[in-house]
């Protein structure tokens, strides 16, 4: 497969109408529109309640051109397995069926599907975009909501927990590929989908996706924002084929260069603006040990 290294090599055929409700700024847009040139017209998508589901519209206008499925909130994997049993009974091997789910609906509500799914070698390409969030609900948080961070439902002092580390828990059950990816890196998402594309199995994509609404920056941010969560190692680009773990990209490219400080990066969000110094001082200190780790490990 040929890897793409600028935009204006991106196929020319866009799966997305013109125009749709997402929010200002919004990243799901940008991966939304990329990833599915990568998947191409003959794909089925499944989609469970989400900031997509508004983002397409509801039913006569709609902002995708593929078929989609609007399944409940913990069934999308299932309701996957599902069209993808249907289509192998109707002998079409060559229909891709992507499932695509917000963290919510794939760290909290769907990961029990999630899980049998992969348990039982499923064939279908699953993406998670996290805006780390339930965005569309009233910014509620949920288990890929970062330690610190305000939400409607943590209004005080921030969510307590760390966040789930979902991709990890997902490469734990053995499947062929899993890739991490972020909505500021879009060549970088196209080319690792493309390839997903031409395995079989289930496949995973964790791809952070920054919520200008969510996180309190100003909408013209929002590519700026998911480098700045790359580029000082809180969110690293890698994949995971066969068991075979690999930094990719940007992340890559850090391990040779200074990393920016955390503290950069939760200075630009309201949603950590009680965030205590001495929680930043330690989220420093995991990161930078968790990179000298990654240093031994891909040297």
């Amino acid at each position: 497969m040929n890897t793409v290294s600028k935009a204006i090599d991106l196929p020319i055929e866009e799966l997305v109408h013109p125009g749709n409700r997402a929010c200002s700024g919004c990243g799901l847009s940008l991966i939304y529109r990329t990833a599915l040139k990568a998947l191409g017209r003959d794909t089925i998508l499944v989609v469970p309640p989400s900031c997509l589901t508004v983002l397409q519209g509801l039913y006569p206008i709609a902002a995708t051109q593929l078929p989609c499925v609007n399944v409940t909130f913990a069934s999308t994997a299932a309701a996957a397995s599902g069209v993808q049993a249907a289509l192998r009974a109707q002998g079409r091997q060559n229909t891709l069926v992507a499932a695509w789910a917000g963290d919510g609906g794939t760290s909290d509500i769907g990961i029990q599907a999630l899980s049998g799914a992969c348990e039982r070698q499923e064939n279908f390409i699953y993406i998670c975009y996290d805006n780390e969030a339930y965005m569309n609900t009233g910014v509620q948080r949920s288990g890929t909501t970062p330690a610190g961070a305000l939400t409607t439902t943590t209004p005080l002092v921030g969510k307590a927990q760390q966040r789930k580390n979902v991709a990890r828990i997902v490469a734990a059950h053995d499947i062929p590929y899993v890739a991490t990816c972020s909505a500021s890196y879009p060549l970088d998402l196209y080319n690792k989908m493309a390839r997903a594309r031409t395995m079989t199995g289930i496949r995973y994509f964790h791809i952070h996706t920054p919520c200008p609404a969510g996180w309190g920056f100003d909408p013209r941010f929002t590519v700026k924002m998911g480098k700045l969560a790359v580029e000082t190692g809180l969110f690293e680009l890698y994949e995971i084929e066969n068991g075979r773990f690999s930094l990719t990209g940007a992340s890559k490219r850090l391990l040779d260069k200074e990393r920016t400080p955390v503290e950069k990066y939760f200075s630009v969000q309201s949603r950590f603006k009680v965030l205590p110094r001495e929680q930043v001082e330690r989220i420093q200190q995991e990161t930078d040990r968790r990179w000298n780790e990654l240093k031994q490990t891909q040297s």
